[in-house]
């Protein structure tokens, strides 16, 4: 039963993404370019403002979420050169290839022939940057969140 919840989420949230066409690498395109620049993508980020908010306030009435034990911790607000190094790379990310993480995997579903080719690509990236991130640590003694 503790799955059924994350699972119909994960289905409206796959819907949602194709109903805003952000399975569609056209339009993440056409979206970030300046010349011929596509605004429809707009209003889907913001109608997801109003739900967001919602479901913080809703979540902040309740002990426990209905399919966990306990929310997860936030992780504390550090704004650094990491954080915005990451940004970035997701962006470029983003914009080079027409897909992020969500809409990848609802595109590969759907039999998307260049997600079989930016998956990989992702995956790779963040092995990659694990493995760094593991040996980055290692050298100063820090612990990972």
């Amino acid at each position: 039963m503790s799955y059924v919840v994350p699972f119909i989420a994960g289905v409206v949230f796959a819907f949602g993404l194709c109903i805003a066409g952000l399975t569609s690498p056209a339009k993440i395109i056409g979206f970030l370019d300046v010349q011929h620049w596509d605004p429809s993508l707009l209003f889907a980020m913001i109608g997801a403002l109003p739900v967001m908010f919602v479901a913080w306030r809703l979540r902040d009435r309740m002990a426990r979420p209905y399919a966990g034990a306990a929310f997860p911790v936030e992780p504390p607000a550090k704004l650094d050169a990491r954080l915005f190094a990451g940004a970035a790379l997701f962006g470029v990310g983003w914009g080079l290839g027409g897909f992020c993480p969500g809409p990848i995997l609802v595109s590969l579903g759907a039999g998307a022939r260049a997600a079989l080719i930016l998956l990989p690509s992702m995956v790779g990236g963040m092995l990659l940057f694990r493995a760094y991130d593991t040996w980055q640590r290692q050298d100063t003694g820090e612990e990972r969140l």
